[in-house]
């Protein structure tokens, strides 16, 4: 075996312990997460006299569910709607300017499918048909999917970071275990000055000597001009609104006292958790607890409602599939 051979091994056994390295601690912090929620969970059980799976019955038995699915269903075609007129928008301003807003609908929706595994299989799949049907090269198709990704973040801190100064007295309730009040305001100014710097560099106007603006997975980013960031949140936009009056909603429904402006404050704050790398969005079934303290068994109506959000959503999908495996593959 040649040096260079044994370099390669060596290089993919280090690869693959510091996979397993990080799979094992995403795995750990996420069981963490769970016994907090579920500690949580017992000490108000106890409080009225009850075992904690009870009180977890008693709490989802007296919820409306017909009702919930009468919010949750058009929520998620709603959601998809949104979504995929977005995605839409992107690929037409960075990858192919004639392509048609009906041959992106069934891509968008069979990545659900694929998204119940890994969200970011998902998003391959649209770059597949970019390169499949329209020769887009596969780095660049992926350059749009960052665009996205980075546009679905700052959505969440502008919404939050106008829900926050709204409600800053519900965030310096909530700031009990956390220092929330501190946290949130340091982050949304971190963000907000970064935005411009980052727009400016990819743009070519600051740093020019620094070249790692010019590989092939930037490619939206270098293209992209303040409009198109502004554009972008604007389109997607409605898909947050209508979660914070659905969640909003459905909280009522499980008998639980929340307002829509806590939900404004909260909501984008709770789903920048769920992007954490944990399994089960452990991250943002804890904050549930935390944000709202008198109401712990909240931790497992978020699992409840993203388990079925996502199962709908993957359920588009297979509407979709047929077509989606034409445009792919045929």
């Amino acid at each position: 075996m040649t040096e260079s051979e044994q370099l390669t091994r060596s290089e993919r056994k280090q690869k693959k312990a510091g996979k397993w390295l990080f799979s094992g601690c995403t795995w750990v912090l996420t069981a963490a997460c769970f016994y907090l929620v579920w500690g949580k969970i017992d000490d108000a059980a106890a409080r009225e006299n009850q075992a904690a799976i009870e009180y977890l019955l008693i709490f989802f038995g007296q919820a409306n569910w017909l009702l919930w699915l009468g919010i949750m269903i058009p929520y998620s075609i709603f959601f998809f709607v949104v979504d995929a007129h977005v995605t839409w928008r992107v690929i037409r301003w960075f990858n192919v300017s004639e392509i048609k807003l009906n041959a992106v609908l069934p891509i968008r929706a069979s990545a659900y499918i694929l998204s119940l595994v890994n969200e970011q299989v998902g998003k391959g799949a649209m770059s597949l048909y970019l390169l499949r049907r329209h020769d887009v090269p596969g780095w660049e198709a992926l350059s749009s999917m960052i665009f996205l990704g980075i546009m679905e973040i700052y959505q969440l801190l502008i919404f939050s970071s106008v829900g926050v100064l709204l409600g800053f007295e519900l965030v310096m309730e909530a700031s009990s275990i956390l220092p929330l009040d501190v946290i949130l305001p340091a982050v949304f100014i971190g963000a907000f000055i970064y935005l411009p710097l980052h727009i400016a560099y990819f743009r070519g106007h600051v740093l020019k000597k620094f070249s790692i603006r010019d590989r092939g997975v930037f490619h939206a980013l270098r293209q992209g001009k303040p409009r198109h960031y502004l554009l972008t949140f604007l389109f997607k936009a409605p898909n947050l609104v209508g979660a914070v009056v659905v969640y909003t909603v459905a909280l009522e429904l499980f008998q639980v006292d929340v307002s829509f402006g806590q939900m404004l404050a909260f909501l984008p704050v709770i789903f920048l958790a769920a992007a954490l790398p944990l399994p089960f969005h452990a991250g943002a079934l804890l904050l549930w607890t935390v944000l709202f303290p008198e109401y712990p068994a909240v931790g497992a109506f978020s699992l409840v409602m993203h388990t079925f959000f996502v199962m709908f959503n993957a359920v588009i999908g297979t509407l979709f599939l047929t077509r989606a495996n034409r445009e792919l593959f045929d």
